[in-house]
């Protein structure tokens, strides 16, 4: 009997056990079900009220979007240019680390945009006169400098990345040396070159990992190395590129060729230093001149000259 009692209460229990979870998963479906009918409701109601209000809303958006076509349109116009001017500007946004292929069309919609926006700007707010000389020659200057700015920067931009470029390749010459002493391949080498070099030269290490994925996607490594030279813009990088080639043509050794030019690079970084320091006398002569003398000559002779002046001699 006691053991029929036990087995009843067992099945009363699982009984309500399966009811109770039942219900908790038909409640939680009808919750989830509620909640995305809801929202598909108010995003319904959302596009609705927007094509209604035809507002500020919509507005704006289509304004933005007949802006990015435009943009998309200039960008995609230039892009497509393949005259000398458009050539040496591709060469120069590379050399200033610009890969984009609508960066040309960037390029001169800025320069636009910031010609007309600056001289605008000077038309409304400058303080001269308005219709005198002055001021149309200030309009003028605002136009030409908002003309001249992205040109302007991609220069300095370019000076930067070449100090940086010119002060990392002998470090660079360095690590492959001891890479090819330790007995990597030429690909290894740079692989593990561009790793060690990312903290100290990210430039330099940005142009080397593209190097590294032309030669993965088939191109020679002659023809990678001078791509590489041509984005570094030194003479440094096309001799090394003109180097490699000529000992894979020869069949010389190529460590013995990267010891030696590794050597060259290090007295060359040597020389460009002590020329640094030897000019350093005669570019603080003027500052001295025009800063430090007058200050001890007045240092020097007002005493005598304040005495002078009292009598006191």
């Amino acid at each position: 009997m006691d053991l029929i009692g036990d087995r009843n209460s067992l099945m009363v229990l699982l009984l309500v056990f399966l009811a109770a979870g039942t219900f908790a998963f038909s409640v939680m479906a009808l919750v989830r079900v509620q909640g995305s009918v809801k929202r598909r409701a108010a995003g319904i109601a959302h596009v609705d009220s927007t094509e209604r209000a035809g507002g500020r809303r919509s507005l704006r958006d289509s304004s933005i979007k007949a802006a990015q076509r435009l943009i998309e349109h200039t960008a995609k116009h230039y892009a497509e240019g393949d005259t000398a001017e458009m050539k040496v500007l591709r060469q120069r946004l590379v050399l200033a680390g610009i890969y984009d292929s609508r960066a040309p069309g960037y390029f001169f919609l800025g320069r636009t945009v910031l010609a007309v926006g600056l001289a605008a700007l000077v038309f409304f707010f400058a303080p001269a006169e308005d219709g005198s000389s002055v001021f149309w020659m200030l309009v003028g200057l605002g136009g030409l400098a908002g003309y001249l700015g992205p040109s302007l920067y991609l220069d300095k931009r370019i000076k930067a990345r070449k100090a940086e470029h010119q002060a990392g390749f002998p470090d660079f010459m360095d690590l492959l040396v001891v890479c090819a002493d330790a007995g990597l391949s030429m690909e290894a080498s740079l692989d593990r070159v561009g790793r060690e070099l990312a903290d100290s030269y990210p430039s330099l290490t940005a142009n080397i990992h593209i190097c590294n994925l032309e030669i993965r996607a088939g191109r020679g490594m002659s023809e990678a190395l001078e791509h590489l030279a041509e984005r570094l813009g030194l003479e440094e990088a096309r001799s090394f590129a003109t180097l490699v080639q000529q000992s894979e043509e020869l069949g010389s050794s190529i460590t013995d060729a990267l010891r030696v030019y590794s050597d060259d690079m290090r007295h060359k970084r040597l020389s460009r230093a002590e020329e640094k320091a030897y000019s350093l006398p005669a570019k603080l002569s003027l500052p001295m001149m025009l800063c430090i003398f007058p200050v001890l000559f007045v240092v020097i002779l007002l005493p005598v000259f304040v005495r002078l002046y009292l009598g006191n001699y």
